[in-house]
């Protein structure tokens, strides 16, 4: 559905030129729920600006729904847009029209006559949860209402692609869920594939199919979600990661409120979030096992999770135990102050 070859974009600024995207190549298949993940200034607003044709690349060639979006042009790449919709941070409504009329523009400009116009308003405002709205301003509404208008508006024109940009990042934790369901369901209902880019692990964890982590323009690392969650090879993965699933007290914490035996810190994924390891080892070695704190999630793959545990006992039966725990394919590592 998109790919990306060779792909660099260059400003060219008072101060020397900038590589905002640097020999990106990706690919996203038709349906998926792609993330690109970054921190602010990484390329991500650059990139997919890309791929709707609103910055053309310095070079490298870009294929969305079966148009090469960096060499068309004109009335083209008018037509290749209503295949490929957006929404954003901020929402973009238009202030003085109301849901319904909002939802309509881009109907109107298309040439849609009034009674279709009319049946597919509805049938949007049905299916991103806005009836008895339809006549309200957007002043009149939340954030997450004005970002269902925008998703409702950026569905108009039955797109193949919907862009997200950051369009969840100024809504509060439950309404960003709420954004996030509603983008499944509408990815499982209508097919469509869905780009988003993102800094919060959050948003890729609960709705990605795949990712690609983006540092300084370059794509640093790409894969399934969950197999990124389970083997990060990247600094700066693994600095998103942890700070996802940060524990409720730091490790210095942690070592200070429970010095005796060891701490260790389990890292699950899959299949392994399901296994009895506690009772185990409690089993099978004599040693008494406190759980301190820790966490599960789910992304769209499965299962991945943390949690910190204090063995205490004789040094060498300790050790046996972490042991059986790495035979058992769970991620251990004994937590020490830096």
């Amino acid at each position: 559905m998109i790919t990306l070859e060779n792909v660099n974009k260059v400003y060219h600024t008072k101060t020397g030129e900038v590589k905002a995207v640097n020999n990106v190549n990706l690919e996203i298949e038709k349906g998926e729920i792609f993330g690109v993940i970054g921190y602010s200034g990484a390329g991500k607003s650059s990139l997919i600006r890309l791929l709707n044709g609103l910055e053309k690349p310095t070079s490298g060639n870009i294929t969305v729904a079966g148009k090469r979006i960096d060499s068309i042009r004109g009335a083209e790449l008018r037509k290749a847009r209503l295949e490929i919709s957006m929404i954003f941070q901020h929402f973009n409504l238009l202030w003085s029209r109301t849901v319904r009329e909002n939802i309509s523009f881009p109907l109107e400009i298309a040439g849609v006559k009034k009674l279709e116009r009319k049946r597919r308003v509805d049938e949007l405002i049905k299916l991103v949860g806005l009836e008895g709205r339809e006549d309200s301003y957007p002043s009149q509404l939340s954030g997450g209402q004005k970002q269902r208008v925008g998703i409702a508006r950026a569905l108009a024109n039955n797109p193949k692609v919907l862009l997200c940009d950051e369009a969840t990042s100024a809504l509060d934790p439950q309404t960003t869920d709420s954004i996030l369901d509603l983008l499944v369901d509408i990815n499982k209902r209508l097919g469509l594939t869905i780009v988003l880019i993102t800094h919060e692990m959050h948003v890729i964890r609960k709705i990605c199919n795949r990712v690609a982590v983006i540092e300084a323009g370059s794509i640093v690392e790409q894969g399934e979600v969950l197999e990124l969650f389970k083997n990060p090879q990247q600094p700066i993965t693994k600095r998103f990661l942890n700070q996802d699933n940060e524990p409720e007290e730091t490790i210095e914490q942690l070592l200070e409120h429970y010095p005796d035996g060891k701490v260790i810190k389990l890292s699950f994924i899959g299949d392994s979030t399901e296994q009895p390891l506690i009772t185990n080892l409690v089993r099978q070695f004599d040693i008494n096992v406190n759980i301190l704190q820790g966490k599960i999630s789910q992304t769209q793959n499965g299962a991945y999770g943390t949690l910190f545990v204090q063995l205490q006992g004789e040094e060498a039966i300790i050790n046996q135990a972490i042991a059986f725990i790495k035979e058992n394919k769970i991620g251990v590592e004994v937590v020490e102050n830096e």
